[in-house]
């Protein structure tokens, strides 16, 4: 009766459909019948088919939770199958037969099958050993506790990622263009890289390890251990080329995205195909051909990028280049088909069109004069207003950028459109010049001769800068008696117009540029106008001087109200929040928004300034392009060496670019939570920079204690917005500038649009300290 027994609980553990182990010979038949699968111990995985987005085509996997698939084999159709063979051997085949893949495990002395707890499926030997198992061949997905090795490597279309033998992550385009990779940023002698491995932890942290079992990178997942118990993490290289962590509840029905290797998507090479252009329309990446010169591959996947009308070899003698503003065609290593010159905008294109062999060019924009020349490869394509360079295409003429197809009643219209504007404008002019006439005459009682002279209401209405005379100046300042303050390009007074207007005048120094391109560099200043900026309302460019006049604001500059305790100044918390978006949008306006792209090269707090409802105001923006060239390093010491604010790429002599200015803004951002300099020492800080300690608190989810001691005990603040604004400002400072967000991610940062993975620490606050005692 016992032997009975026992041959009767053998015989159900071989019941594939509840139990562990899978005996030769058994089938898993495509359909969507969750009854009829292969399960793990706990139940949390299972070995199925799911349906695919194409008809009657089915994925073969396995699952987490029936929905999440963390291995495939690849699909089939709706005949289709999983066989354990009685050879031993795991085959996927269609409703013909046909072999779809294999395990190449025949003739190993496989016994069984097994469906592990941690979702490894195994096949196993008389002898209970692993004769093959899913880890050790992953698909495009890596679980917790899986190793990943040299070797192996995850698949998804013409992307692949891959661990080297120095311990670096790499993703790859075609197994040869690296377009990221996560370099090993903390080695030291004591790490033996002979064999590196890369795993991911159930807590969110995605670590290499070396041979001795010693961290030697890692990268964390925005909600790192929290809920550990009930939610399932997985890694995936997805078909769009990134690489992604997400987080699964338990019942497997909300995937949260909480960290992304590759932040702009249109980073990742050939994400548009060839001669694809990418760019984001919102906040949504999408693809298009670069001009009428090119059509779709295919209209219904723009992904699959666009192809010429007229091929080159067709158009021999009669060929021509395409320009295309902010667009770089990407460029990674190794490329051994790209050319490398240092060559100016018209010698770029032309060597270019010159070279049969050449039929794509980019020009950096970024100070360095480099010019990359593609003999043969992909054309992967980058378009944003903060994207520095130019790219150009050889095409078949006529090159044709826009559409110049239209129709004779549409163009009769804009004449029409123009003309009817062109008249408004006129009248409205004249109405405008009367209007201001009679309130002269009326309010100040000045003689129509000395209109002209004593820049009147028309005038400061004008949205061009007025011209005044150093006379002028002298006078409505009474000299240059009343001082509001200094900076970097000079000292700032009080004044006040003919007409009662309140003003800030700047006197300018070491401005040694010609008075036409001093103006020249004036009216782009004066031409950008924006709620959070400070407006221009004349400047005098007499002789030796240059001097600026702005609009008068109030209440000073925000360091008066954020480091001066003793004046009584407090800024509530919701006059803060407000002063840190309205300066992060004024930013943006600058750096993607106005005519001509920005670099503020100085954003600190006294360059903030606050009118009488406390509305912030970013002054002394575009100045930094007054200093000659030939100066502007030697010079550029005021500007850019404002103590606490200073980017990494300012000491280490790199290209300056708008992410200057992110780093300098997420220092201000710090600031004014803190209500304290970040390089202020103090015992309760262990001595340390006031922004190190900040991120050590920070990293502990002890955000309160970087507030504003002022605030701490008022119940209005609004801690979530705190949290927020710290760790934005974190991301900002980040030692190297391609990890700092744009000003248009900031700004969704604060507003809480978009959600932060949490920033690692930014370790360029150590550089910095090192360079400034040096």
């Amino acid at each position: 009766m016992a032997i009975a027994l026992t041959f009767l609980l053998l015989l159900l553990s071989l019941d594939f459909s509840s139990s562990l182990s899978i005996p030769l010979g058994s089938t898993l038949h495509a359909s969507s019948d969750r009854n009829h699968s292969w399960y793990s111990l706990n139940s949390a995985f299972s070995v199925s088919f799911i349906p695919t987005a194409t008809p009657g085509s089915f994925l073969s996997a396995v699952l987490f939770s029936n929905t999440v698939p963390i291995w495939s084999p690849g699909t089939v159709d709706s005949g289709g199958s999983l066989r354990l063979l009685r050879s031993g051997s795991l085959r996927l085949v269609n409703s013909s037969g046909a072999t779809v893949w294999e395990s190449g495990s025949e003739n190993e002395g496989v016994t069984s099958a097994s469906l592990e707890d941690s979702g490894n499926l195994f096949l196993r030997s008389r002898k209970n050993t692993t004769v093959w198992s899913s880890f050790a061949h992953p698909s495009n997905v890596i679980v917790p506790t899986q190793p990943f090795t040299v070797g192996k490597s995850l698949r998804s279309g013409s992307y692949s990622f891959h661990l080297t033998e120095e311990g670096s992550l790499n993703l790859k385009w075609n197994d040869s263009i690296v377009y990221w990779s996560q370099e090993l940023i903390n080695n030291n002698s004591s790490s033996n890289l002979s064999s590196p491995s890369f795993v991911l932890e159930r807590n969110g942290v995605a670590s290499i390890f070396d041979s001795s079992g010693v961290v030697v990178v890692s990268v964390r997942s925005n909600d790192y251990g929290e809920g550990e118990e009930g939610v399932f993490r997985f890694l995936k290289l997805e078909e769009d080329g990134n690489l992604r962590i997400f987080s699964v509840s338990k019942g497997g029905e909300i995937q949260t995205q909480t960290w992304v290797a590759v932040a702009d998507q249109c980073q990742v090479f050939g994400f548009c195909g060839n001669f694809g252009i990418c760019r984001y329309d919102g906040f949504v990446p999408t693809c298009e051909c670069p001009s009428e010169n090119f059509v779709p591959s295919d209209v219904n996947d723009m992904r699959k990028g666009c192809k010429r009308k007229v091929e080159l070899e067709d158009c021999r003698g009669n060929q021509g280049m395409l320009d295309l503003n902010n667009t770089r065609f990407l460029t990674y290593p190794p490329e051994l088909s790209t050319q490398r010159f240092t060559l100016g905008t018209e010698a770029c294109r032309a060597n270019c069109l010159a070279d049969s062999l050449c039929f794509a060019s980019v020009l950096m924009a970024d100070g360095s004069g480099v010019c990359f020349q593609k003999l043969s490869g992909l054309v992967s394509g980058y378009k944003s207003p903060s994207v520095p360079s130019t790219s150009s295409l050889k095409v078949c003429k006529p090159v044709s950028p826009y559409s110049t197809v239209e129709k004779s009643d549409e163009r009769l219209l804009i004449r029409a459109l123009i003309i009817a504007l062109v008249v408004i404008a006129t009248v409205l002019c004249l109405v405008a010049l009367l209007g201001a006439l009679w309130c002269c005459c009326c309010r100040n009682s000045l003689q129509f001769g000395a209109l002209s002279s004593h820049h009147t209401l028309l005038e400061y209405a004008s949205s061009a800068p007025m011209r005044f005379s150093y006379k002028e100046l002298q006078r409505c300042t009474k000299g240059f008696k009343e001082k509001l303050g200094s900076g970097g390009f000079g000292a700032v007074y009080k004044g006040v117009l003919v007409n009662r207007t309140a003003v800030a005048v700047k006197r300018l120094e070491g401005i040694e540029q010609g008075e036409k391109q001093f103006r020249t560099e004036v009216a782009t200043i004066g031409s950008t106008h924006h709620l959070n900026l400070v407006r221009l309302i004349g400047f005098c460019s007499q002789g030796r001087h240059r001097l600026l006049v702005y609009e008068f604001m109030k209440n000073g500059s925000l360091d008066n109200f954020l480091f001066a305790a003793e004046s009584g100044r407090l800024l509530n918390w919701q006059y803060r929040f407000s002063i840190a978006l309205g300066t992060a949008k004024a930013i943006l306006y600058l750096h993607e928004e106005c005519s001509n792209c920005i670099v503020h090269c100085d954003v600190k707090p006294e360059n903030i300034l606050l009118d009488e409802n406390f509305n912030a105001k970013v002054s002394d923006f575009g100045l930094a392009k007054l200093i000659p060239s030939d100066k502007r390093y030697w010079n550029m010491s005021c500007v850019r060496g404002t103590r606490g604010y200073l980017a990494p790429e300012w000491v280490a002599n790199l290209p300056i670019t708008s992410n200057s200015d992110v780093y300098s803004y997420g220092m201000v951002l710090l600031e004014v939570v803190s209500g304290r300099r970040n390089f202020e020492i103090s015992d309760e800080t262990n001595h340390r920079k006031f922004s190190d300690w900040a991120y050590e608190e920070f990293d502990k989810g002890n955000s309160k204690v970087i507030l504003d001691k002022c605030l701490q005990r008022d119940e209005t603040v609004d801690m979530e917005q705190v949290t927020r604004m710290v760790q934005a400002s974190f991301w900002c400072i980040q030692k190297h500038p391609s990890q700092r967000p744009s000003m248009g991610k900031v700004v969704q940062m604060l507003e809480g649009i978009i959600e932060m993975a949490k920033p690692l620490a930014p370790n360029a606050l150590a550089d910095i300290r090192d360079t400034e005692n040096s």
